[in-house]
């Protein structure tokens, strides 16, 4: 679901610039995720990412599966 979500998210508007750092920011370690978002010149609406604004006001909307890694999954034997 995630690579579907990353590959598709620019399609909903924006830049894909922007759709881009979001990802790396995403996939990161907390500090360079930090360093990331602060370069794309993204703001930041909510602590965890969920809701995002671009410098022109555009709006991205990050769903939860693709920030962190899934808890209810057990592993194949």
């Amino acid at each position: 679901m995630r690579e579907e979500f990353w590959d598709t998210a620019p399609h909903y508007g924006g830049k894909k610039e922007i759709w881009d750092a979001l990802r790396a920011a995403a996939e990161a370690e907390i500090g360079l995720a930090q360093t990331i978002v602060t370069s794309a010149g993204i703001i930041v609406q909510s602590a965890d990412l969920t809701v995002c604004y671009d410098e022109r006001g555009a709006k991205y909307d990050l769903p939860q599966y693709v920030l962190s890694e899934p808890t209810n999954l057990t592993g194949e034997n």
